[in-house]
């Protein structure tokens, strides 16, 4: 992505919401050339950003009026709802672009709002920090019409890549959490690592090229293991459950031997017991997908 060019769509947009990501959205669509108007509770945030070209607007209603794209990016659906609720006559016919931090609800509570009120929505989820907003690092994902996201796709690849996932808004919300819990499962387990290795005076930069290494080398299991899953069926090609389980063993050893916490990998070998009274042990690992089909009781 260019993200010097200007976009090929230069609709003018307002934006919502000026905390640190905010500001940096704002700052990549300046830098593309989008005119871009600003709106914030708070109105000195929004100093660097005149200084640089945005229009400050007086209200959220100013906001509004100022362009048919607006950007929100508040704390929560309770804090859109009450910037956007009482301007709804004022949205009407125009688009808005939810990039606040919620939930599968908020979000699909809030398209039905907006459809009662003639408002095109698209619910959103940003998978980057705001340093990296408007570069090639960003990702950000957009659920709602096709239509809808194809009419300003050109003006949200300002911000970084623009992934539409589908027509149903909650889907955004759900890949942020699905793939923030990858995220944190990843940077647990490389520091209960970095804990393991400390006992035996090995610093965690000498580790950290090792575990990026191996775990690039995990996403050939989650490609193979997707296929599984979809198709409902487990061959152990690599190393059944039961393989797995027995490697568990050592590393909750380990921990306790080392004095180690054993917290987290006692769970996972708790969930794969259960895998395998099931019945699972000669399966690939991809059958743990029934442990967490399950509501926890």
């Amino acid at each position: 992505m260019n993200t010097t060019a200007h976009a090929d769509n230069e609709t003018p947009i307002s934006v919502i919401g000026l905390g640190l990501m905010g500001q940096a959205l704002v700052g990549a669509f300046l830098k593309s050339g989008i005119p871009t108007t600003v709106w914030n509770r708070s109105p000195e945030k929004a100093r660097t950003l005149v200084e640089n070209g945005a229009v400050l607007a007086a209200t959220a209603a100013d906001a509004v009026a100022a362009a048919p794209l607006i950007v929100v990016c508040v704390t929560d659906y309770d804090v859109a709802h009450a910037v956007l609720d009482p301007l709804a006559d004022a949205l009407r016919g125009k688009t808005v672009v939810n990039l606040t931090s919620g939930h599968s609800e908020g979000a699909r509570d809030t398209a039905r709002w907006a459809a009662e009120h003639g408002v095109k929505y698209l619910d959103g989820a940003i998978m980057a920090i705001p340093p990296v907003i408007g570069t090639e690092h960003a990702s950000l994902l957009y659920a709602g019409p096709q239509e809808v996201f194809d009419a300003h796709e050109a003006t949200l690849a300002s911000l970084g890549r623009a992934t539409h996932l589908g027509d149903d808004h909650g889907l955004a919300s759900l890949y942020d959490v699905a793939l923030l819990g990858i995220m944190w499962g990843v940077l647990n387990s490389f520091l209960h690592g970095v804990a393991l290795l400390e006992t035996a005076n090995v610093k965690a930069g000498a580790f950290a090229p090792l575990a990026n290494d191996w775990i690039g080398a995990v996403t050939n299991f989650v490609s193979a293991y997707a296929g599984q899953i979809d198709e409902g069926s487990y061959p152990a090609h690599d190393a059944t459950i039961d393989t797995h389980w027995a490697t568990m063993v050592h590393l909750i050893h380990e921990s306790e031997a080392t004095g180690a916490s054993t917290e987290l990998p006692a769970f996972v070998k708790e969930l794969t017991d259960r895998a395998i009274a099931a019945g699972r042990g000669g399966d690939s690992y991809a059958a743990m997908i029934e442990q967490f089909r399950k509501r926890t009781t």
